[in-house]
């Protein structure tokens, strides 16, 4: 469905990201996956991409809090797999504390590379997708670009500023064949997740079973966790002729979380 494009997926190392990486190969695409990690962990990662589904598959290096890197990453995309047609914003950190007590350092850091490497990255794509009449923007954002949670000021501003700069960016192109549109996760089962659970358990004084079961499941009417594999379904599916009519659409995968 696939073949003949090319997605960049930001922080792809592992968790979402890595799953719609090796979702795009499976429908033919070219990957660009990037992301901190073990060298050979994530040289083993790119070479199963391309040995799993017979597509080209490189890794960069870019450091999303750095501009021109971000850039230069895209650039490189175009240079050597042809274009890019699908940008998939992804990466993300996680701090949990008191607004009060929250560090300064953390809270620059999460608007960076939650919010504003997301802008830096569409900048440098769109040109390449206009000129080709087509392209697919998917930003990964969380049930918190529609909710709010306590102890997560950074993240949930950076995420309610996704939602804004989906919406923008997509009337902008509407008239270029190039949807943008912003996938909003309840809790998925990542590292990501996995780590904020002791700085949660700490903050609100409880155990960490009770921080799953009582925190991060207790919006979740399923009392499920969101899996890759369909956060990475939803992302193919948002690149099909299906969809095209999809636009500036902040689109819950959240087991029922907003539905409340």
């Amino acid at each position: 469905m696939l073949a003949n494009k090319t997605a960049v997926v930001t922080g792809s190392t592992s968790g979402i990201g890595l799953a719609c990486a090796r979702a795009f190969a499976e429908e033919g695409a070219n990957v660009v996956i990037n992301g901190l990690g073990d060298a050979d962990e994530i040289e083993a990662t790119r070479a199963a991409i391309e040995n799993d589904f017979g597509v080209r598959c490189i890794y960069s290096a870019a450091n999303m809090l750095k501009p021109d890197e971000i850039a230069t990453m895209i650039q490189n995309a175009e240079n050597e797999l042809g274009s890019v047609d699908i940008l998939v914003n992804n990466a993300g950190i996680q701090h949990v504390s008191p607004v009060d007590e929250f560090p300064i350092d953390k809270w620059d850091a999460i608007i960076a590379i939650n919010l504003t490497s997301a802008f830096h990255s569409t900048r440098a794509a769109l040109p390449g997708m206009k000129k080709r009449g087509w392209g697919r923007i998917i930003n990964t954002a969380s049930a918190h670009a529609l909710v709010a949670s306590p102890y997560k000021a950074a993240y949930v501003a950076a995420k309610h500023g996704i939602a804004g700069l989906t919406k923008t960016v997509a009337l902008e192109v509407a008239e270029q064949g190039i949807t943008v549109n912003a996938i909003c996760p309840a809790y998925v089962w990542t590292p990501l997740v996995e780590k904020q659970i002791p700085d949660t358990a700490k903050a609100r004084g409880i155990t960490e079973e009770e921080v799953k079961r009582d925190v991060l499941l207790k919006a979740q009417p399923t009392k499920k966790f969101v899996t890759v594999e369909q956060v990475a379904g939803f992302a193919v599916f948002l690149c099909t002729d299906t969809a095209s009519s999809i636009t500036g659409s902040i689109l819950p995968i959240d087991a029922g979380w907003t539905a409340q």
